[in-house]
């Protein structure tokens, strides 16, 4: 799972794998190692300690998770929930409410290119 790679990597500097993994309650490195390789199912159980552990956003690893357990069922979830939206996203879309005077403004070419220049692309 590539998110949880890039992920550890982030956090490598204040927190080991094994420390993660300890957080997260796996019995062992290896199975983090294993996720992490995909050769293991993220199981979902373990999703909201991970989450934690990893400090992402729970709704997004669980979508992943399930992504991993099942491709078919991840259309049904998000079928029937939407797209997952994010702590952080919430924060954006009220600033974004905020800043509009809560007129459900359009994104517009010009829009999209400022919020694009936020992230230099």
């Amino acid at each position: 799972m590539k998110f949880l790679e890039k992920r550890i990597l982030e956090l490598r500097p204040r927190m080991t794998q094994v420390e993660i993994a300890a957080e997260a309650g796996f019995p062992s490195t290896n199975m983090l190692a294993m996720v992490k390789a995909g050769t293991c199912k993220l199981p979902l159980d373990r999703v909201p300690a991970l989450a934690k552990a990893l400090e992402c956003d729970p709704a997004r690893l669980f979508m992943l998770a399930v992504e991993q357990q099942d491709s078919a069922l991840a259309l049904v979830v998000r079928e029937i929930f939407g797209t997952a939206v994010t702590k952080n996203e919430v924060d954006w879309l009220e600033e974004i409410r905020s800043a509009s005077d809560h007129i459900d403004p359009s994104l517009t070419t010009k829009a999209k290119k400022a919020i694009r220049g936020l992230f230099g692309k």
